[in-house]
């Protein structure tokens, strides 16, 4: 049975743990730190970072609440690799925008509306974060995971906006990360939710 547990725990983490890797390779095929972007950005790069930033907060609070309170096993192991996943995901994109001395969030006048323009769907509301905290035992892992499946086809269209929109290699490959991870983990959620 702890053998089972644990091959089905390596399913779960195989795909968060190939996104928490160093910075990867730029269009050439050469390594990038992760703190080192290239120079060359322009302002959807600038954007999806800014967004991506704000998007894994709430991601965060979510696992979080998931890692403690998912009566399964595979949810609770889920979320914890999405803890891990997301906070070196999150110092990465703070490093990178700070290089380019730019802000970590919109200026005022870019705000809902230009997220949404610029590819994502509106962002998890305090009613939805509200609603999951009062769910308790199996409806709470319902709830995380339904909420948390459209949390992820955020980040997959944002970065799907990136990947058409951006000029940065780094950033880019980054979001194609994002989009290929992001989709496994919906696949997974949706197993977990028997559908």
């Amino acid at each position: 049975m702890k053998a089972r547990a644990a091959l089905a725990a390596a399913a779960v983490l195989a795909p968060l743990l190939l996104t928490a890797c160093g910075g990867g390779e730029d269009a050439d095929g050469r390594p990038v730190s992760a703190a080192t972007p290239a120079a060359k950005h322009n302002d959807g790069d600038v954007m999806f970072l800014q967004m991506m930033i704000e998007h894994h907060r709430q991601g965060l609070e979510m696992a979080e609440l998931a890692a403690e309170r998912a009566p399964s096993p595979d949810v609770r192991v889920f979320a914890g690799a999405v803890e891990a996943t997301q906070t070196e995901e999150a110092k990465r994109m703070i490093a990178w925008l700070q290089a380019w001395s730019k802000p970590l969030k919109a200026q005022h006048g870019h705000g809902h509306g230009h997220h949404s323009a610029h590819g994502a769907m509106p962002a998890t509301g305090a009613k939805e974060i509200a609603a999951l905290k009062r769910a308790k035992g199996a409806a709470f892992e319902t709830a995380f995971l339904n909420l948390f499946i459209a949390h992820r086809h955020n980040a997959v269209e944002m970065a799907r906006t990136e990947l058409a929109e951006g000029a940065n290699p780094d950033t880019k490959a980054f979001a194609e990360r994002v989009r290929d991870s992001r989709t496994d983990q919906i696949q997974q959620m949706l197993g977990m939710l028997g559908t």
